[in-house]
């Protein structure tokens, strides 16, 4: 096992996929979703910065190929799970998010079937933009949290009245409630779409993956 910078980089962000479930149970809202969102944004860009430094400087190895996959699974999966639960079961985030985690478990149980003949299951590129849909998608839903959760805190101990009257423009906005409600409705939209993209990538790639590996799974 060989620990150069691209492998340490992998090995943190592995390290990082349960930090961002674990924002959620020290921290209040919405400085859980902030830094759950610095976290997963972080881990999202070690994931290319590993694999570019790892090719450049020539330090591919057998760990990181191992790890690299298994951590980004572990970052998706979790903060998945993360946003699934705050969202109230949502079936416009619990559907996708259910999808993609079928194929997550279903590619990993044929790579273990397979064995030595999983190298057979060669990543290709459209598995690569669909990781990095998933990664977009859940960086923009655990934006959502942030800006709902300005207007909850904003608006603690208001009269529903003063509420409404700010949000009908009769009343000067001096909080940004209006600018938060906004960006929450256009990062919830705008990820929710994302998040249904990167759904339909990740079937497409499971059906690949299943196709390939078919000629291994026929009997004698």
């Amino acid at each position: 096992m060989t620990l150069n910078i691209p492998n340490i980089l992998t090995l943190l962000r592995l390290l990082a996929a349960p930090g961002v479930a674990v924002m959620f149970l020290y921290f209040n809202r919405p400085w859980a979703d902030w830094f759950a969102l610095i976290l997963f944004i972080t881990a999202a860009v070690t994931d290319w910065a590993d694999g570019y430094l790892a090719r450049k400087w020539q330090q591919e190895s057998k760990f990181g190929a191992m790890l690299d996959p298994i951590a980004d699974k572990a970052m998706v999966v979790i903060a998945l799970c993360v946003i699934t639960g705050f969202s109230g079961m949502n079936p416009w985030i619990l559907l996708p998010a259910t999808l993609i985690l079928f194929r997550e478990v279903f590619v990993s149980g044929l790579r273990e079937f397979l064995g030595d003949t999983a190298g057979t299951l060669k990543v290709t590129n459209l598995a690569k933009w669909k990781t990095t849909a998933q990664m977009v998608a859940l960086a923009v839903l655990f934006a959502t949290g942030v800006f709902q959760h300005n207007v909850l805190d904003r608006t603690v101990g208001m009269d529903p009245a003063m509420v409404q009257a700010i949000f009908a423009g009769e009343i000067s906005d001096e909080l940004g409630l209006i600018w938060n409600a906004q960006a929450a409705s256009v990062t919830w939209y705008a990820g929710t779409v994302l998040l249904w993209v990167a759904a339909a990538l990740t079937a497409i790639t499971g059906f690949d993956y299943f196709r390939k590996a078919l000629p291994f799974l026929r009997d004698a």
